[in-house]
């Protein structure tokens, strides 16, 4: 069983996770966050330096840093984290991270490289692999965006931006390649899962309860307000595309995705020694 300790980003309401194998052994870390001021364009680690220290007083040896998706609410540590730990551990991702590297490469004009090399590793679609001696799996549950992942260890699934608490719902699709039949079909393969598996949540929205980060597949097919087992692929895809239309778009999407299609690398500094990341003005996101 695998041993799993939680951190919560209030500002952007992401959580972040960390998988061992057992004390003093081997672990990943999931969906790190960087903390960013919008306002100002700084940058701090104050969320990074405390997964740092969980690993300092477990001593565990990072195998892995593994991102869901590119996400577009809030920036990764990851670099920063491999930095620190002075470790082999490697970044990775879904293969599916090219497709998105050359829509935003266009998007922003930007130039670098749209092979998936900034990342250590890119895996395959339900790829088997280990963490320490946990036996996981990487599983590919597109829908939010194109290359969207759910990370399995043992009997605990973590599910990135696709199913969120039942009172929540799901993840919205309007961004581009995002597709909400594609998701509803990765939500069932989910939920075709044991009852008992146990769902680790990427986000969570509450209204008038306290913040959760871990549920189930029996209590998402019971209580789910967006796919519990009586509402159809059609209801689902008409809620989910109205949902959406209504939505703003996410206050960090911008410097998010520059920075974490690039497995949270900034750019190259300019002639003055100074990094930048661009807005685009009047940009409207075509899904296709």
């Amino acid at each position: 069983m695998p041993y799993i300790k939680e951190f919560f980003d209030e500002s952007t309401s992401t959580f972040s996770y960390i998988v061992y194998d057992k004390p003093h052994g081997t672990g990943a870390i999931i969906d790190p966050v960087l903390d960013y001021d919008y306002k100002s364009g700084t940058i701090q680690t104050v969320n990074a330096d405390k997964l740092l220290e969980f690993v300092t007083k477990k001593k565990l040896t990072i195998e892995w840093i593994l991102e869901t998706h590119v996400h577009a609410d809030h920036l990764s540590s990851a670099q920063y984290l491999k930095q620190k730990l002075n470790s082999n551990a490697k970044v990775a991702i879904s293969k599916h991270i090219i497709l998105l590297q050359k829509t935003f490469q266009k998007i922003f004009n930007l130039d670098f490289n749209t092979d998936g090399s900034d990342f250590d590793y890119l895996f395959e679609e339900n790829e088997i692999f280990s963490i320490g001696s946990l036996s996981a799996q990487a599983l590919f549950v597109p829908g939010h965006t194109p290359i969207d992942t759910a990370y399995k260890a043992e009997n605990a699934l973590f599910v990135g931006d696709s199913i969120f608490m039942p009172d929540v719902g799901t993840a919205r699709c309007d961004f581009p390649h995002g597709n909400a039949e594609d998701l509803y079909n990765s939500i069932q393969k989910i939920l075709s899962m044991p009852d008992d598996i146990i769902l680790y949540m990427c986000h969570d929205y509450p209204h008038n309860r306290a913040v959760k980060y871990q549920s189930n597949i029996h209590e998402q097919k019971l209580y789910n307000i967006h796919v519990k087992d009586n509402i159809t692929k059609e209801q689902f895809v008409s809620m989910r595309q109205t949902r959406d239309a209504s939505l703003e778009m996410p206050a960090l999407i911008y410097p998010s995705i520059q920075v974490n299609m690039r497995a949270g690398k900034f750019p190259q500094p300019e002639e003055n020694s100074k990094m930048y990341l661009k807005i685009p003005l009047n940009l409207k996101f075509d899904k296709s």
